[in-house]
């Protein structure tokens, strides 16, 4: 059964939804669903929707977007509400945050339930976990971790990619070969091999993938640059744990370095880069995008001559 009042907090969008969905499926199949725009929406018009009951004689469970704004707005009034909310309706309200020292934060976890929606802070983990649970995939750790990777920290984008990977056909156990080869999949893991060259020293082995991705993808050149300053931000961030005398394995984990086979060459690369290198090389690589933006010299050959220009041994 559900409770007067729900609060979704966090940040994340697709958290919020899945538990919304779950709410509503707790409810019975004649319960009516109501969306409001919380910083539209007018105190009165909701509270009558609550304590009105549903046209065809259900339950009613009102969803009100952007919370925070209608709580600011209303907060006084709201808190009354709350203090003896309606039995004949849900009020579910969507938030970014609700500090537990708030008055309102009290009287929503005595009438009702607050629900945290943050993001996962072990991002592999919870790929491995909605994987098994939602799409009937078995993941390992690094293939996780690659897909954190490739992906970014978007849910939503995330379950989506796992669930074209289980409708791909792959016997239930996910490997690199399966992400790699998908469409979607298939620039940004040349880019990531090519960083992952850099990473293990090998230059020309970094040279010949960028120009086997500029003969499949055009917009290459002026993406390159970005992954190679992200490329460097690991390095300097790897030198200055090294600096720090954190263990290879821990800077590993910091840095989302999924092979492990990589670690010790990374960390060659971070001794004989060191802090002075690494600057030079951001120094270079802000030198080599201003070229390219203004038409010096040709941005491929620009990106390539940098790469040849590094001394990663």
């Amino acid at each position: 059964m559900l409770k007067p009042v729900y609060a979704l907090v966090g940040e994340d969008a697709f958290l919020q939804l899945e538990e919304l969905s779950e709410l509503v499926r707790t409810a019975p199949a004649d319960t009516l669903r109501l969306d409001i725009d919380g910083e539209a929406a007018q105190l009165a018009d909701v509270l009558d929707e609550l304590r009105s009951f549903a046209m065809f004689g259900g339950g009613k469970i009102v969803v009100v977007r952007e919370g925070d704004d209608f709580v600011s707005r209303f907060r006084e009034s709201l808190e009354k509400y709350l203090a003896a909310p309606s039995s004949s309706a849900t009020l579910v309200l969507r938030m970014r945050s609700l500090p537990a020292n708030q008055r309102i934060h009290k009287l929503i976890a005595k009438a009702g339930q607050i629900i945290d929606c943050k993001p996962p802070k072990q991002l592999a983990r919870w790929i491995m976990e909605r994987g098994k649970n939602v799409h009937g995939l078995t993941i390992g750790y690094d293939v996780a971790e690659l897909l954190a990777n490739l992906v970014g920290e978007n849910l939503g984008r995330l379950d989506s990619e796992l669930a074209k990977l289980a409708l791909a056909g792959t016997g239930g156990r996910l490997t690199m070969a399966d992400i790699s080869g998908t469409v979607a999949f298939q620039k940004e893991q040349k880019i990531y091999e090519m960083t992952n060259a850099l990473s293990a020293g090998n230059i020309e082995e970094a040279v010949r993938r960028w120009r086997q991705l500029l003969q499949t993808d055009k917009s290459a050149e002026f993406r390159g640059i970005t992954w190679i300053c992200l490329w460097l931000e690991s390095v300097r961030k790897g030198v200055e744990m090294q600096k720090r005398g954190i263990a290879p394995a821990d800077i590993a984990r910091e840095l989302r370095i999924w092979q492990r086979d990589t670690i010790p060459a990374f960390m060659r690369v971070c001794q004989a880069m060191g802090e002075q290198g690494v600057m030079r090389a951001m120094a270079q690589l802000a030198e080599v995008d201003y070229q390219s933006k203004t038409g010096v010299g040709d941005a491929a050959e620009n990106v390539e001559r940098f790469m040849l220009s590094l001394q990663l041994h």
